[in-house]
């Protein structure tokens, strides 16, 4: 099996666990591995603009298009921290709309470990 198939089969399992928290959260939450496998709940793709969860995570390098410019480096930041430190973190984002425009939020990132591998899941709150 490939690297691909099997990044895509680490999302649908953490998605799968997740369910609960994905479909029935107050805030958007989404999942990120790498910019490929990625996956979000439907409060989270509308907040950006999407129609569905599945096409927000089509969007393909999609880092630049998804987060602003002046909220890249502490986006990054806080993902390092996760990944590195195994740290949690509170953080402000804006992010880019789909048709334009963007929309302020407050972000909580944390490591979390599935099939061995450090996944960050991130629940976000518009400000």
């Amino acid at each position: 099996m490939g690297a691909h198939q099997h990044h895509e089969e680490l999302v649908e399992g953490i998605v799968g666990q997740l369910a609960r928290v994905f479909s029935q959260s107050g805030q958007g939450v989404y999942i990120y591995l790498d910019d490929m496998h990625k996956a979000c709940n439907r409060k989270f793709s509308s907040m950006l603009g999407y129609g569905s969860p599945e096409k927000w995570a089509a969007v393909e390098g999609s880092f630049p298009k998804f987060v602003a410019k002046a909220s890249q480096r502490t986006l990054i930041s806080a993902y390092r921290g996760a990944m590195e430190k195994k740290a949690g973190s509170a953080i402000e984002v804006t992010w880019n709309k789909k048709s334009g425009g963007t929309v302020k939020t407050q972000v909580i990132l944390v490591p979390i470990a599935y099939g061995g591998h450090l996944f960050a899941l991130h629940f976000v709150s518009k400000k």
